[in-house]
């Protein structure tokens, strides 16, 4: 990493010809990614990328340059090309970096890739094992090392060591005509060791592979408007689709979000608090420090229902004339931070999840979300059901396939009824901008009185 002499020196170039703030992003980042197919090991890759980019602000203007030369050259003729980019007439002054937070010290990974292989294959038998109508198997490992230094021209200086591991299968099942798909993940940022020992692989194959030998055998979902319960284990998708983005600032700014002008009024119902927490020990989206060096923290977007706050990164908290909140992220070195979510969840209330269920008479039970669309302007959404069961006087019903979900996720958070005292987690890739970043979303069993669900049964 970068000596703390040349990273004022860059920022100094940075701001050059003008320029009110400037940054440096400096990242090494060793990755692993293994993925099986037809009980076949396809692809083992090792990566190493370092890199880093520099940023000039200018009022309403951003440039940003990148360069994988990290020579004191390199990074200079990065910052040169970032400041004649904005132009202007210089003046603002580069202060002395601090001495800043010590990096966080991992463990040594000390892993064999042999064994990082064998995740993939043990999920492959294990999924094969338990349901004969289970005919193939997709099973995907991974994991990033990141060392990072952000430092800005207003003296801030952030060293940080960041680990995650993501692991994935995919069952899929067939008898006759009919075929199914069962997808199962997590994703931690633990280490190997702890990741797998709370959630061995054997136990996350099986999950998938249950799931789509299930589906094979289920009737098609019933179609029409009904009390929908939606369960803890389905993780926080809704929430973060349909919800989440339009809390992030800068869509809020540009007037792309439902939320838009909203902030102290009742959006959801009382039941409903939502947060974003970047500092839940282990989770997928976690970090110390966002990648402008602002300290992350828990911060409360929707407050026993009423608009408390959005996501920031600096940028858009600057023109507020506030301070970022900790929100500022970015894939890699190659580009800008923006404002973007981490563990974005519903709290948990106090109702047990089963007396929920039990207040529905007819209705939908949906216990995993699949993939779907939103439209973050007005909150529209449609998601697949990965799944759903039929809800009967009060009990769980009959498991179905082919449902999907539809409706408005603004009029879903003020039509809560109840709120279950539980809470499950699901983890992602969420991409905005051209930039994934990893996240986790959650919350508690919920019910909403009234959602369309799409299906072709009877």
């Amino acid at each position: 990493m970068l000596d703390r002499d040349v990273l004022k020196e860059v920022l100094g170039t940075a701001l050059g010809h003008g320029g009110d703030f400037a940054d440096i992003f400096v990242e090494e980042r060793e990755s692993t990614f293994i993925s099986l197919e037809d009980g076949r090991v396809e692809r083992v890759q090792l990566g190493l990328d370092n890199g880093a980019g520099v940023r000039v602000l200018s009022g309403e203007s951003t440039a940003y340059a990148y360069t994988n030369d990290l020579s004191r050259e390199g990074l200079l003729r990065a910052a040169d090309t970032a400041a004649r980019a904005v132009g202007g007439k210089a003046g603002v002054k580069v202060y002395d970096l601090t001495a800043g937070t010590p990096p966080l010290q991992l463990a040594e990974d000390g892993v064999p890739l042999e064994e990082k292989v064998a995740t993939v294959i043990t999920a492959d038998r294990a999924a094969r094992k338990t349901d004969r109508s289970v005919k193939q198997v997709m099973a995907g490992y991974g994991d990033v090392t990141q060392r990072v230094q952000v430092a800005n021209s207003e003296g801030v200086f952030v060293e940080d060591h960041r680990t995650r591991i993501r692991f994935t299968v995919q069952a899929v099942a067939s008898e006759g005509a009919v075929i199914q798909t069962g997808f199962e993940s997590l994703g931690s940022t633990a280490g190997f060791e702890d990741t797998f020992r709370e959630s061995p692989v054997e136990q996350v194959a099986q999950v998938a592979a249950r799931r789509a030998a299930a589906l094979v055998q289920a009737p098609p979902a019933p179609a029409g408007r009904m009390p929908v319960v939606l369960a803890a284990e389905a993780g926080g998708t809704m929430v973060h689709e349909a919800c989440g983005h339009g809390l992030e600032a800068d869509l809020v700014q540009k007037g792309l979000s439902v939320y838009a002008g909203k902030q102290g009024e009742a959006v959801a119902a009382p039941e409903v608090t939502v947060v974003d927490d970047a500092t839940l020990p282990g989770k997928y989206g976690s970090y110390r420090f966002d990648d402008e060096g602002v300290r992350a923290r828990p911060v409360v977007l929707i407050k026993d229902g009423q608009l408390a706050d959005f996501l920031y990164d600096r940028r858009t908290a600057a023109k507020e004339g506030r301070e970022s909140n900790g929100h500022g992220r970015r894939e890699s070195y190659q580009h800008k931070p923006i404002p973007r979510m981490a563990n974005t969840y519903i709290a948990p209330g106090k109702v047990p999840p089963e007396e929920i269920i039990r207040e529905v008479k007819s209705g939908f039970l949906v216990k995993k979300m699949g993939g779907g669309q939103v439209n973050t302007t007005n909150g529209d959404f449609v998601f697949e059901v990965a799944e759903g069961y039929v809800i009967e006087e009060g009990d769980v019903g009959p498991l179905v396939r082919g449902a999907t979900l539809t409706g408005n996720g603004p009029e879903v958070l003020r039509k809560v009824a109840l709120v279950g005292r539980d809470q499950g987690f699901t983890v992602g890739t969420c991409g905005k901008d051209g930039q994934g970043v990893p996240v986790s979303d959650a919350q508690p069993t919920l019910l909403v009185p009234e959602l369309v669900i799409g299906g072709t049964g009877k």
